[in-house]
C-alpha cells in the first residue's frame, strides 16, 4: 500500500501596487527648480491598450465552464486561497485489471453509452475538503504523523457495485473491496482525527471502500442497476 497522497489545486492570489512621490526642496534664487532639473513638464504615457487588456479579469473569478472537465460540475464555489483536497491511496492497474476493465466497460456503454474509462485508479480515505493556503504544510506534516505506524497489507476487491456522490451529479462503476476493509477503517479513523484538528468534514459513518473503474455525468443508476449489474457481476 502506498503512502496516501493529498491533491490540491491552486488558487490565484493578487498584488497591490503602491506608488510614491518625493517633492524636491528649492534653492534660494534658482527660481523653484532644483539645480539640474529640466524645466519642462512632466508628462505620464499613456498605457498601451494591449496591457491593460492582460489585468482586465483579475478581480473576477475563474471562469467555471463544465464543459473544458467532461461536464463535471464544481461541488462548492472557488474563493481565492482555498485548495481542494482529497486523501487517497493511488492502486497501480496490473495487466489482469486492466484486461477485467476492458471486459465489463464495452458492457456498461450498451446501457449508459456517455460512460467513459477512469484515467488513474484509487481508493478514496476522505471527502473533497477546503484547505486554506497556509493550512497546507502543517497538515501534511500533521497526516504523515498519524499515518507514520501503518504497514503494508492485501485486499480484494471483486464485487461490483454503483455509486453516485453526494449531490448526484455523477455516477461510478467500482468494485467493492471484500477482504482489508478492517485496515481501511484504521486508515479512515486517523484521517479523520487530522480532519478533526482542522475543523474539516470527516469521512462517511459506514464506508464503501471500492476502486471506480468508469464514471459519467447525471444520475445513472436506474439504467446501470438491475439487469446491467447482474451481468457485470
Amino acid at each position: 500500500m502506498s503512502a496516501a497522497p493529498l491533491v490540491g489545486y491552486s488558487s490565484s492570489g493578487s498584488e497591490d501596487e503602491t506608488e510614491a512621490s518625493a517633492a524636491g526642496r528649492s534653492k534660494p534664487g534658482s527660481g523653484g527648480r532644483r539645480c539640474g532639473q529640466s524645466s519642462l513638464p512632466t508628462q505620464r504615457f499613456p498605457v498601451p491598450d494591449s496591457v491593460v487588456s492582460m489585468f482586465s479579469n483579475t478581480e473576477e473569478g475563474p471562469e467555471d465552464d463544465s464543459e473544458k472537465h467532461g461536464g463535471r460540475i464544481r461541488t462548492f464555489p472557488h474563493e481565492r486561497g482555498n485548495w481542494a483536497t482529497h486523501i487517497y491511496i493511488p492502486y497501480e492497474a496490473k495487466e489482469e485489471f486492466l484486461d477485467l476493465l476492458d471486459t465489463l466497460l464495452p458492457r456498461a456503454q450498451t446501457f449508459v453509452p456517455r460512460l467513459v474509462r477512469m484515467e488513474e485508479f484509487h481508493l478514496s480515505l476522505s471527502q473533497s475538503v477546503v484547505l486554506r493556503h497556509h493550512w497546507i504544510l502543517p497538515f501534511v506534516q500533521t497526516l504523515k504523523d498519524h499515518m507514520a505506524s501503518f504497514q503494508r497489507f492485501f485486499f480484494t476487491a471483486g464485487q461490483v457495485k454503483i455509486y453516485t456522490n453526494q449531490e448526484k451529479t455523477r455516477t461510478f462503476i467500482g468494485l467493492e473491496v471484500s477482504s482489508g476493509h478492517a485496515q481501511f477503517l484504521a486508515l479512515v479513523s486517523e484521517v479523520d482525527r487530522v480532519m478533526e484538528e482542522f475543523g474539516l468534514t470527516t469521512f462517511y459513518q459506514d464506508p464503501s471502500f471500492h476502486v471506480s473503474l468508469a464514471w459519467c455525468v447525471g444520475d445513472a443508476r436506474l439504467q446501470l442497476e438491475g439487469q446491467c449489474l447482474q451481468e457485470l457481476q
